[in-house]
């Protein structure tokens, strides 16, 4: 069953709430004793990689690693 804890509590505890939910409890925030609000841990899933979003659209210059002449006298 949920926690019901109303708005004010939850306002001056809500770090030690986020840790109550963020653990698996289901916390619901109550005005005038009527729940408007729940307080739950976000599911585990990452967002995915778009892989090869950038195929064919990305050009490196085959000297990209050679080292500039006017360099010189910085090495």
């Amino acid at each position: 069953m949920a926690a019901i804890v109303n708005m004010h509590d939850a306002k001056s505890s809500l770090s030690r709430l986020v840790k109550r939910a963020a653990s698996g409890e289901e916390i619901l925030i109550a005005r005038n004793g009527k729940p408007v609000a729940r307080l739950t841990r976000l599911s585990g899933r990452k967002p995915t990689a778009l892989v090869g979003a950038f195929a064919g659209k990305l050009h490196m210059a085959d000297d990209f690693d050679s080292i500039p002449a006017e360099f010189g006298p910085y090495l």
